[in-house]
C-alpha cells in the first residue's frame, strides 16, 4: 500500500475514534454527575530508505477523563446532594464497588439509601450500605455526608480519591479504580445535584472540525485512488 493511503487511513481511523468521543458527550450534556471523555494523540515518525526521507504518521493511543466539576444546580430534594470537594462517591453495583459523581439518591423497598438513576446500593465510608429504618422521618444529609434520621446517624457517605490516568469507564456515569483512598474533609451541597461537565457548544465546534477533516482524508484518498488508476492504465497501454 502506498504511504499517502496508509498515512490517511490512520488518521481516519483516528477521527472516527475522536468523533465517538465527542458525539458521546455530547449525548450525555444533561447526564448529572457526567465526566467529558478526551482523546489523547501521539505521532509515529518513521525514517525511510532514502536519505532524509521520513514518513509521520498520527494516532490515538488513549483517551482520558476530564474531572472538572460540574455546575451545581438546585432541586430541593433532601435525597439529592452535589459533591464540592474532589472525589467520588462510592456505590455497589452486581457485588463490586464502583464511583460516581451522581448523588441523586432514593431509599428502596429495603430500607437501604440507593442511588435513583441506577438503583445501586449506596455505601458509606467503610464500604457498608446505608440502612434507613422503617419508620424514619425528616432524613438528612449534612455538609460532611453524615446520613441521618429523626436525630440518629447512620453513617456517612464514602467519598474516595480518584485520579483520572487510574479510572476505567463502566457506564452509567460510573467509573472502577483498585483501592483509592478517601477524600479526607468531604463536603457537600444538600438538595443539589452537579450537572455534567460537557460545554455543548465547545463540543459541537469540535465535532464539526472532526467532520471537516475527516471530509479532507476522504478527498486524499479519491484523489490517491484515481493517481493509481490512470498509472495502471498508462502501464497497461505501454504493454
Amino acid at each position: 500500500m502506498d504511504n499517502p493511503i496508509y498515512v490517511t487511513l490512520g488518521r481516519l481511523t483516528a477521527l472516527q475514534r475522536q468523533m465517538d468521543v465527542v458525539a458521546n458527550n455530547i449525548a450525555n450534556v444533561s447526564t448529572t454527575g457526567f465526566k467529558r471523555e478526551g482523546t489523547l494523540f501521539g505521532q509515529v515518525v518513521e525514517h525511510l530508505p532514502a536519505e532524509g526521507d521520513r514518513l509521520s504518521m498520527g494516532s490515538d493511543p488513549a483517551t482520558f477523563t476530564d474531572l472538572t466539576p460540574g455546575v451545581a444546580a438546585q432541586t430541593g430534594d433532601p435525597l439529592s446532594v452535589a459533591i464540592l470537594s474532589d472525589g467520588m462517591l462510592s456505590v455497589e453495583r452486581n457485588g463490586e464497588t464502583v464511583y460516581t459523581r451522581d448523588g441523586r439518591f432514593a431509599v428502596s423497598p429495603d430500607g437501604e439509601l440507593v442511588q435513583l438513576a441506577t438503583g445501586n446500593r449506596v455505601l458509606d465510608a467503610g464500604g457498608a450500605p446505608i440502612q434507613i429504618p422503617p419508620d424514619a422521618t425528616a432524613i438528612g444529609i449534612a455538609r460532611d455526608g453524615t446520613v441521618s434520621a429523626g436525630g440518629l446517624q447512620l453513617g456517612r457517605l464514602g467519598l474516595f480519591a480518584l485520579e483520572a490516568p487510574r479510572l476505567e469507564r463502566v457506564g452509567d456515569g460510573l467509573f472502577r479504580a483498585e483501592s483509592p483512598p478517601q477524600v479526607e474533609e468531604p463536603q457537600f451541597a444538600l438538595g443539589f445535584r452537579e450537572q455534567s461537565n460537557v460545554n455543548p457548544v465547545t463540543e459541537l465546534v469540535h465535532l464539526i472540525e472532526i467532520q471537516r477533516a475527516y471530509e479532507r482524508g476522504q478527498a486524499i484518498l479519491q484523489s490517491e485512488h484515481e493517481r493509481i488508476r490512470q498509472v495502471t492504465d498508462i502501464a497497461g497501454n505501454a504493454n
